[in-house]
């Protein structure tokens, strides 16, 4: 094998690294983790594995973070394409400065915007839901859908909304049946960074919920006691947490390839 080719290989193994130390250590106990450097686990147990799929505290936190997740990506898209569709299609008094001012929105950090959504969320009656979370996840994920979409469909040529008008369909018919097809690829780029942004983010989850919806991102943290840190289950948990993402990785893989080629990713 030629130098160069090492290269990579090096690279990539350097980056799972991390990945396999993490799975090793699901497999180990905390006093073997604590006790000594090994590759492998010199006892295999599942012990970390059965408290997190027999704990409700545990199971629900992943079951509370897909619930919250999946409402944040759908509200997002739903508001996003309309969005774009106007940015890219229309010209209005103040459209660039208004593109502007939503993507000054996903610079902001989340800790800004914890203490006011934890106050009006608290007067409406919304603390500790799902909902709470993923609206509030929308005043980050929705500017970049909008800015992701707007240049997919930029790429589209005008000429096939007109052909479409012309021959007679309406803009609902046009919009689902035509348009949504031709930038799929973008939709699937907007959806992936949606989804992934709402997973990891802890700050607002973790502010905005109580019992009720608490992620597991949050539910991570009890594991910190007086003998110190369940290493073993913090390790389960996180080998748990990765496996959502990787799934929508490998389902929009494609798509994402798609949008470093076409469009603002």
């Amino acid at each position: 094998m030629r130098p160069r080719s090492l290269v990579p290989l090096i690279y990539i193994l350097f980056l799972l690294l991390p990945i396999y130390w993490l799975v090793a250590m699901s497999f180990k106990t905390t006093n073997e983790i604590l006790g000594g450097f090994s590759l492998f686990p010199q006892k295999w147990t599942l012990a970390n594995y059965r408290a997190i799929f027999t704990d409700p505290t545990w199971y629900w936190g992943y079951i509370n973070s897909i619930l919250y997740v999946s409402i944040n990506t759908l509200i997002s898209l739903a508001a996003a394409l309309p969005a774009a569709y106007a940015f890219s299609r229309y010209r209005f008094l103040g459209d660039k400065h208004l593109f502007f001012w939503l993507l000054t929105n996903r610079m902001a950090p989340a800790a800004v915007f914890a203490l006011p959504f934890f106050q009006l969320y608290s007067a409406v009656g919304l603390f500790d839901t799902h909902l709470a979370v993923a609206l509030a996840h929308c005043l980050f994920n929705i500017p970049l859908a909008v800015w992701i979409l707007e240049g997919f469909m930029s790429g589209v040529p005008k000429e096939l909304d007109e052909t479409a008008y012309v021959d007679g369909y309406s803009f609902p018919r046009f919009f689902a049946t035509i348009f949504l097809p031709t930038i799929k690829a973008g939709v699937g780029v907007a959806a992936f960074f949606c989804f992934m942004f709402s997973w990891v983010e802890l700050l607002l989850a973790k502010t905005l919920t109580a019992v009720e919806a608490k992620p597991i991102a949050a539910t991570m943290t009890r594991t910190a006691s007086s003998a110190g840190y369940e290493l073993g289950l913090l390790a389960a948990a996180g080998v748990l947490t990765i496996i959502p993402g990787a799934i929508v990785i490998y389902f929009v893989r494609n798509y994402i390839a798609k949008g470093f080629a076409l469009g603002r990713v």
